[in-house]
């Protein structure tokens, strides 16, 4: 049998809901077509700043397109045991609200640029939280709701 960790208070699991926000590269990202179309979950790096989580991908992607055209997206980071989803609402930045820190900022986190890549259109996606919940095991599930509304539950 595996030996687990104490449950963590609120303000611990938010402490470390954040440093998984600037720590981790990777999150597993699920949006739906609008108007009722077939979900799809794919795997994107992200950047925390400010606040808000940056994704990037190709224009053709699933992902996307859903995006563009709903801009719902829930995104989950971290392991099965130790995990935090993120409920948010994304807006696809023009061509000019990619400035020259955020491209490199991203880059620099994730070890991707995709003005890099030649012949195919990226794009990137600011995502404010509206929702966050972070648990472990079942003993953490009763408060696991750190972020209603776009607003900490938690204070520091």
């Amino acid at each position: 049998m595996t030996e687990t960790a104490p449950p963590r208070s609120a303000k611990q699991r938010k402490q470390d809901t954040i440093r998984r926000f600037e720590e981790d590269v990777d999150a597993w990202v699920a949006t739906a077509g609008p108007e009722g179309g077939a979900p799809y979950m794919m795997p994107l790096s992200f950047l925390w700043r400010d606040g808000l989580l940056y994704v990037s991908t190709r224009a053709s992607n699933p992902v996307a397109r859903n995006l563009v055209a709903g801009g719902r997206v829930h995104l989950g980071i971290g392991r099965t045991r130790d995990v935090v989803h993120v409920e948010g609402v994304a807006e696809a930045l023009g061509d000019g609200e990619v400035d020259e820190g955020l491209r490199r900022e991203f880059a620099a986190k994730t070890g991707f640029d995709p003005a890099g890549i030649e012949g195919q259109r990226y794009l990137y996606f600011r995502i404010r939280p509206v929702r966050i919940l972070a648990w472990r095991e079942v003993d953490e599930l009763a408060e696991r709701e750190l972020m209603r509304d776009g607003a900490w539950l938690v204070t520091d």
